[in-house]
């Protein structure tokens, strides 16, 4: 069987489904999300291998709190999640895997993720490369949380990047419907990237190791 292509009205659909209230995030589609991104990374070969494979595990992990009998339901929203976490002393709990600080890697997967596309949707030729742009991106975002070598190996794997028009087929059935729905995808992206940062600012929760 073929390998699912990337979509990325599903990803828009879930993120749309992600705002609660006046401040928070829906955890279940934000997974939703990341599963469908992750088919994006996939594309790129061995570039960010290392990252999708982080990426399925905190999916996997997040799945997990949530559908723990006794505890799911603090993980509905990102906001139980921290009040849950905090408030009970979970956050640097030895043994304990924090919700917090596994959300916090995506948190942080999705501003490059947001970077990348939106330089991508910013090529004005077909035949333009796409190294550049990704490099800028890591650079902007991932590249202070990684260690030397990983950053070097990263940097210098993205040189092998195809053009703007072959990374999207390689993505997608339809590049030109990709290309009109990103800006959208991109404004909704960032607002449940926005949310999400400021929650981790309101409870402290940046400096997770």
């Amino acid at each position: 069987m073929p390998e699912e292509k990337f979509d990325l009205q599903k990803v828009q659909s879930h993120f749309e489904q992600c705002p609660v209230g006046d401040d928070d995030i829906f955890i279940d589609p934000y997974l939703e999300a990341f599963r469908e991104l992750n088919k994006f990374l996939s594309v790129m070969g061995t570039v960010f291998g290392f990252i999708c494979n982080e990426i399925k595990e905190k999916v996997r992990i997040l799945e997990s709190l949530r559908q723990d009998q006794n505890h799911g339901t603090h993980f509905e929203t990102v906001r139980k999640m921290m009040d849950y976490e905090t408030s009970n002393g979970l956050v640097n709990k030895k043994g304990y895997i924090s919700g917090c600080r596994t959300m916090q890697r995506l948190h942080r997967g999705l501003n490059f993720i947001y970077e990348f596309l939106k330089r991508l949707s910013e090529l004005e030729t077909a035949d333009a490369k796409t190294s550049g742009i990704c490099q800028a991106a890591y650079n902007d975002t991932l590249a202070e949380f990684h260690p030397w070598i990983i950053r070097k190996g990263a940097l210098m794997a993205m040189y092998s990047l195809t053009t703007r028009d072959e990374l999207l087929g390689k993505m997608c059935d339809d590049a030109n419907a990709t290309l009109k729905l990103l800006p959208e995808m991109l404004h909704t992206g960032r607002g449940v990237y926005d949310r999400t940062h400021t929650l981790y600012t309101n409870y402290g929760l940046h400096g997770l190791p």
